[in-house]
């Protein structure tokens, strides 16, 4: 059925002129206008008809349009029309999103689209959305009709939304909404998120940087302060302390009051601001971040995070804003603003919406800036639905998904989907919620660019660094927040635990307490010092090659166990050429495995802490082909070394040193492709170098570099080793923002890592020192003018000079990232294999990986084909038989106590064998013993076999079940014999298959009979006689023997039996009462109906007549064949 027509839009001057509205303005349509109205008598006499052709226009526009209502339909499947919920008119910079444009858009491209079109032919309708919450359900209420809703706006009113949209059987699709309680699927069954929920965006990046006290300060209009309760309740739902949330007013006054409160509350460390950003115009905004850099609160204890950027993708690649262009001060507070926002990697929303005025699919009187992002919000929102309607086509239910909104959110709720939203890529995970990439947007105070610091990856639930530290005011970020908070399962205070808070509170749990934190240090202590992967090493794990170094170490000893200081010793001679020889030995570990042993400097070094041991385990859980193994820490005898891996082409400095080794360029690029990728590697894992230079890189036998020396930083830091200033020649590798802080050397920088790697590139071009003097650090230091090496063209590519170049500029912001710099040596190389050693030992890696994943096939077909046998023996025999027999054990016979028998046959079966062709007769069973195999599935029974026509079920065994056996035969019986009512012959569907059934119970005997091709077979007096009771039985009935009634009649399950009367059992010797088994309360299936049996009617209950019809039609068609054929 078509919509009514005033859900469409009219473009025409005369429905424009009588104030209803076009698409591209934002207002609800209302209804069209009566023939009667004055719109009709308004039009000029000029264009009039004569009195006398009025009949024949109205009737031509009648036929007209009952041709248009109720002529056949097009090639699409229905009407779904979208209606777009906002506050378009009252909230100027709502209004900037132009709804009805992005609808249109929208709208546009899914009509065009050939597969989404398919489903659907979309249109939409714009729905106003009152400012005011009391007034915005009241109009959501008044809504014109529409399949399915994109909104609301305000949260205020989503739980009421999404109940009428049950109650109205309609789809709510909201962007903005944020409840908690919404993902409820049981209450709220037709609603969905189109975007991904933006608390748990917060909730990642609280997670991340470990900021759990939050506060919310909110704009004074309602949708605005409902969003900052509802953000409240949701991050409370989710454990975290929102300590403060607040509504200011729209003057100075107000503001500052606000602050004053904020000010007051302690350990705050984030601030959401849920109110309009002011780079898209919001006032509030701009007016509070003004206001609190007067009030000293954006000095980098806190951080203000917008909340409106959460619901949109925000330009920030080559983009300007005005609002910190023109406004100093606000630039400077901006510098305590995190910014996150939807990522669009590829084409921001500036270019995006430029690119569809150029198509002429928008008309160019706006410009891109002076729309706000959201616009491209509510086109994906559309999409989104778009393609959930279209997931409805593709499953078979299109023709309920106008009626049945379940249907369309249940679907739009499946698997994974990906498709491309405005300007960013939008993808479903496997429950259907929606998800999207977000990156975090950072300022240094100074400059108006926002420059991406993070990326929030909603898929892999992760916060990627991306190579930029935040800028936080004076240097200054906030405190971090104890990890309880973000700890599933415990309830945190203050950052104590509450149970250590129990523990300090009372003196009995203080001391278990104590206990069972000195339990804690032992087990730590016993993990670094024992077991195969123990990281710190004494004398006892190690044996050194160099045997003058073993007496010398052996008399050390000595004289530490005489207790002889080595200070005190006569000779500092052999105190320094001890350390000397220790610092350059070589040893090799308890398993043979040779190792390097960097010597730190000397000093005390003190027990273990927390921290030390979290650098350890940090350093020990690296691993990269590309970065040097960290095997473990040395200390004894008063010497600590860093104990890494033995590569045995030593550093890269040697190697670049030694004239024997020819470098071309392909060697060179190898091993700074080597180097690009171990500190990619680093920076990922957030651990920067420091002390990056070409003697801590090392060459193992492949000619591979792998990078050493990391982490040595944080062990001095950790362990507090006294600060040794490096020599000169040392200092040649640090980036000169460092040179000029504090303890250079001791401290490194992401930025300080790219310029060191600039300096090793300049070595391996030129094969010579750094700079080619040792003074040079000094001009470093204290330019200008600005020293740097000079490099030739002759010795490397000119992308490659320039690459070094950009990595050593003096500003560290404008130097590239390890990404950009992989990405970019790349290119250099064209994508040619670097090392000829190396694309030899992948050729080589590559055919053992493949004949590896031979093997690995092999060995997944042999046993996918172990698992079918095995389903094909317990198949044929009980499980615990099969289990039995596949050990080769024996089975024992096993006697049960009370079973119940099942017995069918098929009335006539001879008749209609001797009537069909050999194949028809195994077709005919087939289907019939695969319904009958499909129905036992439903039940506790086993299937013992069958024998032609006959089969033959059990229940009560192998497994005994009490009492249930008799009525799980019954209801299986019941089943069956429903389903063979109904069931029809592929070559005779005009004879009706009719069968008996037998039932009896009683006690019988189970084994395994012979050992070729064993059978599992039942003996016993039951079996006889429920044989019977099918044979004495009559066509469409179940003949139950009093046994088994009892037992039904003891279950009081509402079964209803028939008294048959006495019935001759062949073989008991005489006669017995049996029972007709009729139905049973609740079972609703529909019984054949037994065929009334007539004195001298044939015992098998199939007529001779019936198979006479068949006969006859089956020549019948034979006939008009060969005629054809002739």
């Amino acid at each position: 059925m078509r919509p009514p027509l005033c859900a469409f839009h009219s473009k025409t001057r005369t429905w424009a002129a009588h104030g209803h509205t076009t698409p591209d303005h934002p207002k609800a349509h209302p209804a069209p206008l009566p023939i009667s109205s004055p719109l009709f008598s308004s039009i000029p006499r000029s264009l009039q008809l004569p009195r006398y052709q009025y009949g024949v226009f109205w009737f031509l526009l009648l036929a007209v349009l009952c041709l248009w209502l109720i002529g056949p339909s097009p090639a699409h499947a229905a009407h779904f029309r979208v209606g777009v919920v906002g506050p378009w008119s009252c909230d100027p910079l709502f209004s900037k999103a132009l709804p009805s444009v992005a609808a249109q858009l929208a709208v546009n491209r899914i009509n065009r689209d050939p597969v989404l079109s398919l489903a659907a032919t979309f249109d939409y309708v714009i729905l106003e959305e009152k400012c005011e919450t009391s007034r915005a359900l009241d109009g959501f209420m008044e809504s014109c009709q529409a399949t399915g809703f994109i909104g609301p706006a305000n949260p205020g009113y989503c739980d009421a939304a999404s109940l009428l949209g049950k109650g109205w059987n309609k789809a709510v699709f909201s962007w903005g909404c944020v409840g908690y309680e919404l993902d409820d699927v049981r209450s709220h069954p037709t609603f969905a998120h189109s975007m991904p929920r933006p608390t748990w965006v917060l909730i990642s990046l609280m997670q991340h940087f470990r900021w759990a006290q939050v506060g919310i300060i909110a704009s004074s209009e309602d949708s605005w302060v409902e969003t900052s309760i509802k953000v409240a309740n949701s991050l409370r739902s989710h454990g975290m302390p929102v300590r403060l949330v607040v509504t200011i007013g729209n003057d100075p006054g107000s503001v500052r009051k606000t602050l004053a409160k904020l000010k007051k509350v302690e350990d705050l460390r984030l601030v959401i601001m849920c109110m309009h950003s002011a780079l898209i115009g919001g006032g509030p905004q701009k007016l509070l971040l003004e206001t609190a850099k007067d009030m000293r609160l954006t000095e980098g204890s806190l951080v203000f995070l917008p909340y409106d950027t959460l619901l949109y993708s925000l330009p920030y690649h080559n983009v300007t804003y005005p609002a910190l262009r023109s406004n100093s001060k606000l630039l400077k507070a901006y510098d305590a603003v995190l910014t996150v926002t939807i990522d669009s990697p590829k084409t921001s929303f500036y270019q995006a919406y430029q690119e569809a005025i150029d198509r002429g699919e928008i008309a160019g009187n706006v410009k891109p800036t002076q729309v706000s992002p959201l616009f491209g919000t509510i086109y994906s929102s559309v999409l989104f639905m778009a393609h959930a309607v279209h997931r409805v086509k593709a499953s078979g239910e299109a023709s309920a998904m106008l009626t049945h909104t379940h249907t369309l959110l249940t679907l739009s709720k499946q698997c994974c989907d990906l498709f491309q939203g405005f300007s960013h890529p939008v993808r479903t995970n496997m429950s259907g919620a929606s998800l999207a990439d977000y990156v975090i947007l950072d300022t240094d105070g100074k400059t108006w660019d926002l420059r991406p610091t993070h990326r929030i990856e909603m898929a892999a639930d992760m916060v990627r660094f991306l190579g930029r530290d935040i800028h936080f005011p004076h240097g200054i970020s906030p405190k971090t927040d104890s990890n309880c908070w973000f700890i599933k399962g415990i309830i945190c205070t203050g950052g104590t635990h509450t149970h250590t808070q129990i523990y300090v509170n009372h003196p009995s749990f203080l001391f278990v307490y104590v206990s069972l934190l000195l339990s804690r240090r032992r087990i730590n202590h016993i993990r670094l010092f024992r077991g195969p992967n123990k990281i710190l090493l004494t004398l006892d794990d190690v044996t050194f090659i160099n045997p003058s170094l073993s007496n010398k170490v052996s008399s050390y000893r000595l004289m530490q166990e005489l207790n002889i200081q080595i200070d005190n010793f006569t000779s500092s001679t052999f105190k320094k050429l001890f350390l000397l020889l220790f610092c350059l030995s070589l040893f090799y570990l308890q398993n043979g495995d040779w190792a390097w042993l960097k010597r730190l400097p000397h000093g005390t070094f003190r027990n273990i802490n927390p921290k030390t041991s979290d650098v350890f385990e940090l350093m020990k859980d690296m691993r990269h082909e590309n970065i040097n193994l960290f095997l473990g820490f040395f200390h004894d005898c008063g010497v600590f070394a860093i104990v890494t891996e033995f590569c045995t082409r030593g550093s890269m400095e040697d190697l670049l040193l030694n004239e024997d080794v020819k470098l071309d360029w392909m060697f060179k690029s190898s091993l700074l492709l080597d180097l690009i990728k171990g500190m990619k590697y680093l920076h990922h894992r957030n651990l920067y170098h420091g002390r990056l230079k070409s003697r801590n890189c090392v060459v193992d036998g492949r000619f591979v570099l792998k990078i050493s020396d990391y982490g040595y930083n944080e062990v001095l830091e950790a362990a507090k080793f006294p600060y040794t200033e490096p020599p000169a020649e040392d200092l040649l590798w640090t980036a000169p923002e460092i040179l000029r802080g504090p303890s250079p050397g001791l401290y490194g920088s992401l930025h300080g890592d790219v310029y060191s790697f600039a300096i090793i590139m300049q070595e391996v071009v030129m094969r010579g020192p750094p700079f080619y003097m040792l003074e040079q650090s000094a001009k470093i230091r204290k330019p200008p003018p600005l020293c740097r090496p000079v490099v030739s063209p002759d010795y490397a590519p000119m992308e490659c000079i320039q690459l070094m170049k950009q990595c050593w500029n003096e500003e560290p912001d404008r130097r590239p990232c390890f990404d950009q710099i992989f990405d970019l040596f790349k290119n250099i190389n064209k994508g040619r294999k670097t090392n000829i050693i190396d694309s030899m030992l992948r050729m080589l890696e590559q055919y053992s990986s493949n004949l590896e994943e031979l093997i690995r096939e092999r060995t997944e077909e042999l046993e996918i084909e172990k698992q079918k046998t095995e389903k094909l023996l317990t198949q044929m025999l009980p499980p615990t038989v099969a289990n039995a027999l596949k050990v080769g054990g024996t089975v024992e016979p096993e006697y049960f106590d009370n079973v119940t028998l099942y017995f069918s046959d098929i009335v006539g079966f001879t008749t209609i064998s001797a009537n069909s062709e050999p194949i028809e007769v195994v077709d005919l069973l087939n289907d019939l013993y695969t319904l009958f195999d499909a129905i036992i599935g439903n039940h506790d029974v086993y299937k013992v076999e069958t024998i032609g026509d006959a089969y033959m079920v059990a229940s009560g065994l192998p497994v005994a079940n009490g009492d249930r056996h008799a009525a799980e035969i019954s209801n299986m019986a019941l089943d069956i014999l429903s389903a063979v009512g109904t069931f029809k012959m592929r070559h005779m569907p005009d004879v009706p298959v009719r069968i008996r059934i037998g039932l009896h119970s009683g006690p019988c005997v189970a084994g395994v009979v012979g050992l070729t091709m064993p059978r599992y077979c039942l003996f016993g007096d039951t079996v006889t006689t429920a044989s019977r009771m099918e044979s004495t039985g009559m066509p469409y009935r179940i003949h139950v023997h009093n046994s088994t009634v009892k037992i039904l009649l003891e279950l009081k399950a509402g079964y209803k039996v028939q008294l048959r009367g006495k019935t001759d059992l062949k073989g008991k010797g005489g006669t017995e009462e049996t029972y007709w088994l009729i139905g049973k309360d609740n079972f609703e299936k529909p019984l054949p109906v037994p065929p009334e049996f007539k004195k001298g009617q044939m015992a098998h209950g199939l007529q001779m007549e019936e198979i006479a019809r068949y006969k006859k039609k089956k020549a019948e068609k034979l006939q008009q064949l060969t005629k054809k054929n002739n």
